[in-house]
């Protein structure tokens, strides 16, 4: 390497954590580096643990906030030049002067009443680098002014996540993947049973709690919501969002889809197609409920409804008439929907994930169902779709501000219509049909938004 004169105070970058610009005072009494962290968190399995922590870069400035993470190599007593002793977390990262990089190793402590952000000790002074302890800044300059750029956020290292699935199905197929594929990239994936959550509901400091603990902060949240527990698992989602975790699904999206009846309400305030849908509450409106629908074959359908359960094909007026009826004693919420005959028992299943159609396959329902879930004995295989289908599908996944959504069309003489927006989509079927990792998509969709660029406080 080429020779390097310090002063007592130079500009580093540390790019690993994302730091592209902080003033380090340089201490030969020190053996090990310092770092100025807060919120320290360690996460990850016992044998490779990692630490996350938020670092201001700008002393005396707190508005902006850049959060790290990184693997702990050690933890060591460091007794302070104020004599104290204090048990650190130590990490390893990349150490950028004047377009040299070597590894540095750091202490994580809370210097928040020091002037310098970072102290670089021996060990971060390798045979190439002379000290003048009489001069300072005597490599090129950097600047804060970086942290206001979108570079930060184009250029930030990709790190180690905690990601929480809320799934109350550890072992099913979807979120095993997200665990396997999250834990692939480096991250931690934790399950979490929705029902086992509960909630502290403050205004200075909102929690979530899970068997008897808060729960730690976690940097993204994947919802796996059932339909049996749309509404409470919906409110845990919110209290996330009301801590300011980035949920892959939002509430209001998945509470909005869920409800077929709000959900169809939705689409039609979209202009986006779909068939022909009425709903009544009283039961003296029967006949011009299906006459709004059509004639014969009618859909009778259950709000509630999933995986193809509590959907009825009514094939003549009569038959539509017994099942309302029958809906109706059992107090059951139903809509009433046209038959697109022309798509004779098939659907395509697109998946949208980050506002893109990444994946689509068509679904033929068993011999003699209608119905082309996959759960109730349907086939599926890879289809090409039309751009029409296509900007339906993002369109519908839009409208409820999904993430990630698999979007149910059928093809009808009039164009696709959209039988069914689903905010927790089963993974295993079209990743089968296609052969494409869906799971992954998710998570560069999870990285891209959680990348520690600057938060800023909003001013009051």
């Amino acid at each position: 390497m080429q020779e390097l004169t310090f002063g007592w105070e130079e500009w580093v970058a540390l790019p690993e954590l994302g730091l592209p610009a902080i003033k380090a005072k340089i201490d030969t009494g020190a053996r090990t580096s310092a770092l100025h962290a807060h919120d320290i968190e360690v996460f990850g399995p016992a044998s490779k643990p990692k630490v996350r922590f938020n670092v201001h870069p700008v002393a005396g400035n707190e508005d902006i906030t850049i959060t790290c993470s990184a693997p702990i190599i050690d933890r060591r007593e460091v007794t302070s030049s104020n004599g104290e002793a204090e048990l650190r977390y130590v990490i390893s990262t990349k150490m950028d002067v004047a377009g040299q990089s070597w590894p540095i190793d750091v202490t994580l402590t809370n210097r928040a009443g020091m002037t310098s952000r970072m102290l670089l000790g021996r060990q971060a002074l390798t045979d190439h680098i002379t000290i003048s302890p009489t001069e300072k800044r005597l490599q090129p300059d950097l600047s804060y002014d970086v942290y206001h750029t979108a570079a930060v956020r184009h250029r930030a290292p990709k790190r180690a996540l905690r990601v929480a699935v809320l799934s109350r199905e550890a072992s099913n197929y979807s979120t095993s993947r997200l665990v396997e594929v999250g834990e692939a990239r480096g991250h931690t994936v934790e399950v979490i049973d929705t029902t086992r959550c509960y909630m502290a509901i403050n205004a200075m400091a909102p929690e979530v709690h899970y068997d008897g603990k808060r729960l730690p902060r976690y940097d993204a949240v994947i919802p796996r919501i059932g339909a049996s527990v749309t509404p409470y698992g919906c409110a845990v989602i919110r209290q996330f969002e009301t801590i300011g975790t980035y949920c892959v699904n939002g509430s209001a999206g998945i509470l909005s889809s869920r409800d077929k009846l709000h959900a169809h309400q939705v689409l039609a305030s979209k202009k986006i197609g779909m068939p022909t849908t009425a709903f009544a509450a009283s039961p003296k409106d029967t006949s011009n409920l299906m006459a709004l629908v059509g004639t014969a074959p009618l859909i009778v359908k259950l709000l509630e409804s999933t995986q193809g359960k509590g959907v009825v094909l009514a094939e003549t007026k009569k038959a539509a008439e017994s099942v309302i009826d029958a809906f109706r004693g059992l107090k059951a919420n139903f809509l009433v929907q046209d038959f697109v005959k022309e798509a004779a028992g098939e659907d395509l299943r697109c998946l949208v994930v980050d506002g893109k159609v990444v994946a689509a396959m068509k679904r033929t329902g068993a011999e003699g169902d209608f119905r082309s879930n996959l759960h109730r004995g349907g086939t599926a295989q890879v289809v090409r779709i039309t751009k029409v289908e296509r900007d339906t599908a993002l369109r519908a996944a839009r409208a409820f501000g999904l993430g990630t959504a698999g979007v149910d069309l059928l093809r009808s003489d009039s164009g696709p219509k959209v039988l069914e927006v689903n905010s927790s989509p089963g993974f295993e079927g079209i990743e089968k049909a296609t052969g494409k990792d869906i799971v992954g998509m998710v998570y560069d969709m999870i990285e891209a938004r959680v990348k520690p660029q600057p938060v800023r406080k909003r001013k009051a």
